[in-house]
């Protein structure tokens, strides 16, 4: 596993444009309302690995004893490492790669023993997310070519090396990464550890009073619902959910008529804090581009 890049090993200016940058498919596809859903697809849909999830299970604690908690933490990852600067980016993944180091079990029902940073596990987790996020992007309506596609494929294996994947095998174009899920198929399965996982996924334990004084269910029951029926009809049959025709067509048009109804709310409310501060950040960086 290649070690993680430096800040010695970027200019001022790319550090102030992050990894990825405004003229990037990257920064449209996560800066969409879509983007919530497809983070709920992501996790669903990396349940289905019986190594990589008991690898949650067995070490990430907080799944179940402070489960908004991880979810915080896993979605402030994804935001900084996408409009963060690349120190603050390289910050991120080396704390997340201290946490999966020298971290290692053997899963029950395959009988592997594996270490938590495995790159095999890791390219899988990686290619769930690129899979969803872009998946509900276009599915929502979000204006993406078939070359926009291939390029956010292609952008997103900067995240896949610096999280510790090996480079030659993480995907490159929506092919490769299709091709990438009939490989894995076979492997797949809901084991108890992912059907615990679905279940607070759908149906995370709230307090009482914030399922009584505020919409906290009714909201994430909607994302979670769009969430499970967005995932590839084989995934929804593993799970024992639908898997007719008719339900990828009424999650289409719930996934368009909840990015319309986001895309309503004043971009002010809808963007999170690490977005804005990134507009700003970098069209501050704009002139000294220009010299």
């Amino acid at each position: 596993m290649r070690p993680t890049p430096s800040i010695k090993d970027f200019t001022a200016e790319e550090d102030l444009l992050g990894f990825f940058g405004p003229g990037s498919v990257t920064w449209r596809v996560h800066s969409d309302p879509a983007f919530s859903v497809g983070g709920i697809r992501a996790l669903l849909l990396q349940a289905l690995h019986p190594i990589a999830m008991d690898g949650v299970h067995q070490f990430s604690t907080g799944f179940t004893t402070d489960p908004w908690a991880r979810l915080t933490r896993t979605a402030e990852y994804v935001a900084t490492l996408t409009y963060g600067t690349r120190r603050d980016a390289l910050r991120v993944v080396r704390r997340v790669r201290g946490l999966h180091r020298d971290k290692s079990a053997v899963e029950g029902t395959t009988g592997r023993r594996y270490n938590v940073d495995d790159a095999d596990l890791l390219l899988w987790v990686h290619n769930c997310e690129v899979d969803s996020l872009l998946s509900t992007a276009r599915r929502a309506g979000v204006p993406l070519t078939d070359a926009d596609a291939d390029r956010y494929v292609e952008e997103q294996v900067t995240a896949a090396v610096l999280i510790g994947a090996e480079e030659d095998d993480v995907p490159r174009t929506v092919a490769e990464l299709e091709a990438y899920f009939d490989g894995v198929r076979a492997r797949l399965a809901v084991t108890p550890a992912a059907r615990a996982a679905s279940r607070f996924i759908l149906l995370p334990p709230m307090p009482g009073w914030v399922q009584l004084l505020t919409p906290a269910r009714p909201a994430w029951s909607t994302l979670a619902s769009l969430g499970a029926a967005t995932l590839p009809r084989w995934a929804r049959q593993l799970y024992g959910l639908p898997g007719f025709g008719l339900t990828d067509a009424a999650a289409t048009a719930g996934l368009r008529a909840f990015r319309q109804t986001a895309l309503a709310v004043p971009v002010r409310v809808r963007e999170s804090p690490i977005v804005r501060a990134a507009r700003v950040r970098v069209a501050a960086a704009e002139p000294i581009s220009a010299c």
